[in-house]
């Protein structure tokens, strides 16, 4: 049995690197977020004012829309694309670390160079194979980065690139956890490929799917780097993420300001809880049936 004197040395350090890192600067974040702060100075209160500034700013709406839009489609894409890869991959033999090996290179690349070279296929100017590709079957050409729609598919088929290794796989892992006699007891009875992934296989592992959607999710709604290479027009486009207007706002455009960005991350917080109870929800009742 562990003392506890052992069990606070032990414990201590970790919880004051959480402290440190974590609960302090949410502390000050809130702080600012009720404050006029300047660089340097301390802040004046200033009430509710900055959320009222949110508020009224069109771009913290169209930044919302664009990142809420593009959690639940890129979710429901990895969701569904990752479990039919990680089937596939789960019936190959001596070729599975082969085909997990490629899959995993765009998840280890650092989203910017990923998004970086990503951005080629698009780019005329360096090939631009998807963009030639596009203009051959339409006879069209479509102006990728300059364009909001057209620059919002790019960024979504970008993020789904980046996370899709990952969904698969964790769904990889769940799948081989799924009992054998199950399946066989499945086939016997006369249950189809589809019936079997339907009615047996996902509800076996809808934890793990589950944990793939929470995570992707909270990924997705702190999409940054990814805008950099691919969407240099954004403010312009309407296709700003959350993450990338509070570092605007806070730090980039000029007025560096300290107290709205504070609120619009103290909202962004907001947003996220919001967008992740169905998934907590399902997690917490999954713990509590085993």
């Amino acid at each position: 049995m562990m003392r506890k004197r052992e069990f606070y040395s032990l414990v201590g350090p970790s919880m004051l690197v959480m402290v440190g890192l974590l609960l302090v600067p949410l502390y000050l974040t809130v702080k600012w977020s009720f404050q006029d702060v300047d660089y340097g100075s301390p802040g004046q209160f200033v009430g509710l004012d900055n959320y009222a500034r949110a508020f009224t700013d069109p771009r913290f709406g169209h930044a919302l829309l664009f990142t809420a839009g593009l959690t639940l489609v890129v979710t429901a894409v990895l969701l569904v694309g990752g479990y039919v890869l990680a089937a596939m991959i789960n019936r190959l033999g001596r070729m599975r670390p082969v085909v997990l090996g490629i899959l995993l290179i765009s998840y280890v690349i650092p989203q910017v160079v990923g998004a970086t070279m990503f951005s080629w296929l698009f780019d005329q100017n360096f090939g631009g194979v998807v963009n030639l590709a596009v203009s051959w079957v339409t006879g069209e050409d479509v102006l990728w980065f300059v364009e909001a729609w057209p620059n919002r598919i790019m960024v979504a088929l970008n993020v789904i690139w980046s996370m899709l290794p990952f969904a698969t796989l964790i769904m990889l892992a769940g799948l081989q956890g799924v009992s054998q006699d199950v399946l066989e007891a499945a086939q016997l009875d006369g249950a189809g490929p589809v019936r079997t992934h339907w009615s047996i296989i996902i509800p076996s592992i809808r934890g793990v799917i589950g944990f793939v959607g929470l995570i992707s999710i909270m990924d997705i709604l702190r999409v940054f780097d990814n805008l950099v290479p691919l969407s240099p027009q954004a403010v312009q486009l309407g296709n700003e993420s959350l993450m990338l207007y509070i570092f605007n706002i806070a730090f980039q455009d000029g007025g560096q300001d300290l107290g709205l960005g504070s609120a619009l991350s103290v909202l962004t917080i907001v947003v996220i809880v919001i967008m992740l109870y169905p998934f907590l929800r399902d997690v917490v009742k999954e713990a509590r049936q085993q």
